[in-house]
């Protein structure tokens, strides 16, 4: 597959054309400069080791530290410039820690660590909100070469168990509680019913109390935060050099199954990748201030809240509550307080600024903002023209994927001057050699012809090593879908159209994307399976004009069909079953009772059909369905 011919029409000065074909055609000398952005312990023998594909290798034989890279070694220039900014509006707390600060910090989570008993290669589980421990736990294992895997804080007690029981942690970092609109949300109670559920069970807990609610203390197993920093005091921590190659987190990340993946990133290509997506998409400068609105429970949490800008030498805001309180101008505020050069978040954020005051936009000081970066769910042409026209900033929009761990799609204005198309988030980024291909024969599709968005391998540095522990797992996932040939699927329909421009149309396998945050519905079916009265459940992703998706659900009873009151009451009953067990984040936004579920003769789920005639669309070719009453029967109880 030629990615370079696909990009021939794009009108270019020359620097992105030269600066990809370089990438895609001598990807070993383009990485080896790109290496030199960050600081290496011990230098890279073999650029690329591709002899076993789809796995790839980036820098093999070279030791660096990506703690090192993203705090020590700007202590020698930057040690009294902002690196972290806090900023909640929920416990109206705001808090500036500066290069050497945060270096401290950090080296005082590691001690605590080691105290616990973590080494090299130990897994640490992080279950935190949006506050600095949870940063300086995360730089902290990357110090001492722990494993870090954050679980998102709005996951429930069955969603965390089984992220416990995969990555198998020595150590779980928490806090007694988040807050969100001015809601206490206690972590300790799903935290320890997670940990009952596990069948592994991690040695040590270590508390940050904030005094947001009570919890029962686990005599043995619970440490407070507070009291071991205190005992560790300034203690020096050195930086554990690690190979290139070793891992340095596992982010969990839903499937088509049940059973959630995780993906194993590295150290030495995940810090190079970073550094080149700032300055080249993101236009780093030294100094200047990133604003991420993300959390650390996501990808874009890991990236760009916490190691991209920090190796880059800027300060990252850290920001816990809503974007519309106290008002719609907080985030402006933010901006205009902390010198905000970039800014990052998600369409449906942006939806949801839309209908408030646009004042608010208007009322703050926004001059040192560079640019509005925008990913996690497509990007709408309306909210796209209407965020970029009250701005008056270049609105950027990219894509990219919890694997791939940076940005494969985008207008990267860092190398030149590039305009973008309303509703694409762009043109190929450097080292993804990425097309759009025909589903059945793996062949490039015509410009404007549907198709399936798939990489070449191998992945550039940055992107997923594997599946913790199931290597089997990684290659029959993301490089089987095409039985032609070997490529990585996206999963994700896309077109180009004659000016080389990518357009994403939606998931093909059953991923949905709520605001940004990918659920399989796999998942959400077993939990309502758990319900007593549910016999059999389908669950889609409807197209949502405020979160890009959300999930729908279609369920048979045991006992018959259920209507008016009754089946009020258990639809009720049946959300705070997936609130219980995955987080209200992948609760259904109806269930809907039915007595028959399309599928084919030969048993498959017609989800695609189910989906159609949720949005309205024609269902598509019926020939192979069982009994056709049955999608008719969702039509009508959908129309109600």
């Amino acid at each position: 597959m030629n990615a370079v011919t696909p990009l021939k029409n794009y009108k270019s000065d020359g620097r992105y054309l030269g600066l990809y074909e370089e990438s895609i055609s001598n990807p070993k000398g383009f990485w080896s400069r790109q290496s030199e952005m960050i600081d290496w312990h011990k230098p890279f023998e073999t650029v690329l080791d591709d002899s076993r594909p789809p796995f790839a290798s980036w820098f093999v034989g070279g030791e660096t530290n990506l703690c090192f890279n993203a705090v020590d070694r700007h202590l020698k220039d930057q040690a009294d410039k902002p690196a972290l900014i806090f900023v909640s509006t929920e416990t109206n707390q705001e808090k500036t820690y500066t290069f050497a600060q945060l270096h401290q910090e950090v080296q005082a989570a590691a001690g605590i660590l080691q105290d616990l008993g973590v080494k090299k290669g130990d897994r640490v589980l992080i279950y935190m909100p949006m506050i600095p421990e949870a940063a300086f736990a995360m730089l902290a294992c990357a110090r001492i070469g722990a494993i870090h895997s954050v679980v998102f804080g709005g996951f429930a007690s069955h969603s965390l168990a089984s992220r416990i029981d995969d990555a198998r942690p020595t150590v779980i970092v928490s806090a007694d509680a988040g807050s969100r609109g001015g809601k206490v949300v206690p972590y300790k109670p799903l935290l320890d019913a997670a940990i009952d559920l596990a069948n592994y069970k991690p040695a040590k807990v270590l508390m940050v109390n904030r005094g947001l609610v009570e919890f029962d203390k686990v005599q043995g197993r619970d440490v407070d935060y507070a009291a071991a920093r205190e005992q560790v005091g300034n203690r020096e921590v050195p930086v554990v050099w690690l190979k290139a190659t070793d891992t340095s987190y596992i982010l969990y990340t839903s499937g088509t199954t049940g059973k959630p993946k995780g993906v194993q990133r590295d150290v030495g290509g995940y810090a190079v990748a970073l550094a080149a997506s700032m300055q080249h998409i993101f236009m780093a400068e030294k100094g200047g201030t990133f604003f991420a609105t993300s959390d650390i429970g996501w990808v874009v949490g890991h990236s760009y809240i916490v190691y991209g800008p920090l190796i880059a030498g800027m300060a990252t805001v850290m920001y816990e509550g809503l974007p519309i309180r106290p008002d719609a101008g907080i985030w402006w505020k933010i901006v205009q307080d902390y010198n905000v050069s970039v800014m990052f978040s998600a369409p449906t954020a942006v939806r949801v600024l839309k209908k408030q005051d646009p004042a608010f936009l208007k009322k703050y000081d926004l001059s040192k903002l560079k640019a509005l970066f925008l990913a996690g769910e497509p990007l709408d042409e309306t909210t796209a023209d209407w965020i970029s026209g009250e701005l008056g900033k270049p609105v950027v929009d990219n894509y990219w994927q919890t694997e791939t761990g940076w940005p494969i799609l985008a207008i990267q204005r860092g190398i030149e001057p590039m305009s973008g198309k309303l509703g694409s988030p762009g043109i190929p980024v450097f080292g993804f050699n990425v097309n759009v291909l025909n589903e059945e024969t793996a062949l490039p599709c015509k410009a404007n012809e549907k198709g399936v968005v798939a990489i070449e391998g191998p992945l550039p540095p940055g992107c997923m090593q594997t599946v913790w522990g199931d290597d089997e797992r990684f290659v029959k996932t993301y490089w089987s879908a095409f039985s032609a040939r070997q490529v990585y699927s996206t999963f994700d329909w896309g077109i180009r159209d004659e000016d080389n421009y990518f357009f994403i149309l939606g998931r093909t396998d059953d991923v949905i994307n709520v605001a940004g945050h990918r659920l399989g519905t796999r998942e959400i079916e077993e939990s309502i399976s758990s319900h007593p009265a549910v016999a059999e459940v389908a669950v889609v992703g409807k197209a949502d004009q405020l979160k890009g998706q959300v999930a729908v659900a279609f369920a048979i009873l045991k006992g018959g069909n259920a209507e008016g009151a009754e089946a009020a009451s258990l639809e009720k009953e049946i959300m705070a079953v997936v609130d219980s067990q995955l987080g209200a984040v992948a609760r259904p936004s109806r269930v809907y009772f039915v007595t028959l579920l399309p599928k084919t003769r030969s048993g498959k789920l017609l989800r695609r059909s189910i989906q159609a005639v949720c949005e309205g669309r024609d269902a598509g070719d019926m020939t192979t369905i069982e009994d056709p009453a049955a999608l008719e029967q969702i039509r009508v109880v959908v129309a109600q």
